[in-house]
Parts: structure tokens; C-alpha cells; sequence
């Protein structure tokens, strides 16, 4: 199983992911090389640890520093490759839009996201609360923003409940499908699973709805 080393001292508790430094400018291609080395180490298994992520790069020492202020942080990023924000349109029927943002092959569903890479990130977040909150903090909370403005649009429209807690509510909807593969252990192309997630969703949203007095 792949093991985090320990962080290197002197790093802050809680992270935003690369930042630029300064110093000398990036050299092109580095990230897309470290990034590949960590990627190839989680495939196989191995411990990720500097020295391995140099010699398999070619990258130096430092600059993964640059980049990464940790191997937990580079862990984060590699097993988040693939996935990126997106947006779900806020003109026409709302909850319509949600549900086919999440439809099987959509981008937020995750179309260039392996599922095995997935069910990798989500074992070993399990085992580390430390690489859950990088990932957390680097990755997961850029691309709830898509949602937050799904729901703040519901309820300037007079739709969705003004005491409407959006964060609580974001965690509801995206539970229903993390459910299917953590605890059921079936994946999103499965007809079954799709049905399901469809109608949990309807069914939070219609608990968000404004009822006629």
C-alpha cells in the first residue's frame, strides 16, 4: 500500500495548493513531470518520497519544493489529474441543470477521471486525514463553486428556501454519489446507480424547495 512520508518541517497546517515563489522563473514541462512521476509511484504502489519522484522526473529537489511545500500536498495533486471545475448552467430549470451536470460522461461527473484513480483517492484519504485535508483544501473546495451558485441562483428566484444552508446541502447532494462507491462499491455507469442518485437528488432539492404557505 502506498505510504505518505512525513512532511517536511517548518510547512503551515493548512495548505491552497502550488504557489508561486519567487526566484527563478518554472521551467516548462516540470509540473506535468513531477506530477507523472507521483502519478506512476501511486499506480505501482511504491512509497512516495522525494528521492523517488527526483530520480523517476529528473526534476530537482528543490524545484518540487517550489511547487509542492510537501509530499502530501504532490500526492493531492497527482491523484486529482483529470478533474476540473465546472460550471452548470443557472437560465431555465435549475434542478435540470444539476442533474444532467452529473450525468454519466458529463465533466463534473468526472469524464476524464479514471475511476480507478477515484476509488485510489479515496482509499487512501481514508487511511490519511492529513492527505483528506490537503486534498480538501486544494483540490474539492475550488469545485464546489459551481454548486454554491446553483443554489444561491434558487433562492434569489424565490425557489429554494432563504434559510437554505448551501454548504450542508452541497454535502447532501454530492454524498448521494460518493454513497454508490464507498458503500455499495458500484460504479456511476451502472443504469441502477444513476437512477438512484437522480431521485436522491430530486428528493434534497424538493426538501430545499419553497412550500406554498
Amino acid at each position: 500500500m502506498t505510504s505518505l512520508p512525513t512532511e517536511r518541517p517548518g510547512v503551515a497546517a493548512e495548505r491552497r495548493g502550488p504557489r508561486r515563489r519567487p526566484g527563478r522563473p518554472r521551467a516548462a514541462g516540470h509540473d506535468a513531470r513531477i506530477l507523472d512521476a507521483a502519478g506512476l509511484l501511486l499506480e505501482r504502489g511504491e512509497e512516495i518520497t522525494v528521492s523517488r519522484v527526483v530520480e523517476l522526473s529528473g526534476v530537482s529537489r528543490a524545484a518540487i519544493y517550489r511547487r509542492w511545500p510537501s509530499m502530501t500536498d504532490l500526492v493531492a495533486a497527482a491523484l486529482d489529474r483529470g478533474r476540473e471545475p465546472y460550471e452548470v448552467p443557472l437560465d431555465g430549470d435549475l434542478l435540470e441543470n444539476l442533474l444532467t451536470a452529473f450525468a454519466p460522461g458529463a465533466r463534473s461527473a468526472g469524464r476524464d477521471f479514471p475511476e480507478e484513480r477515484f476509488r485510489l483517492r479515496l482509499r487512501l484519504a481514508l487511511s490519511d486525514p492529513r492527505l483528506a485535508r490537503a486534498y480538501w483544501s486544494s483540490h474539492v473546495a475550488r469545485r464546489r463553486d459551481a454548486l454554491v451558485a446553483v443554489l444561491r441562483a434558487g433562492v434569489e428566484r424565490g425557489e429554494l428556501r432563504p434559510d437554505t444552508d448551501v454548504d450542508a446541502c452541497i454535502d447532501l447532494v454530492n454524498g448521494v454519489f460518493y454513497y454508490q462507491y464507498v458503500v455499495r462499491g458500484v460504479s456511476l455507469d451502472d443504469p441502477a446507480a444513476v437512477a438512484r442518485c437522480r431521485e436522491a437528488v430530486r428528493v434534497a432539492w424538493r426538501g430545499m424547495t419553497v412550500t406554498p404557505d
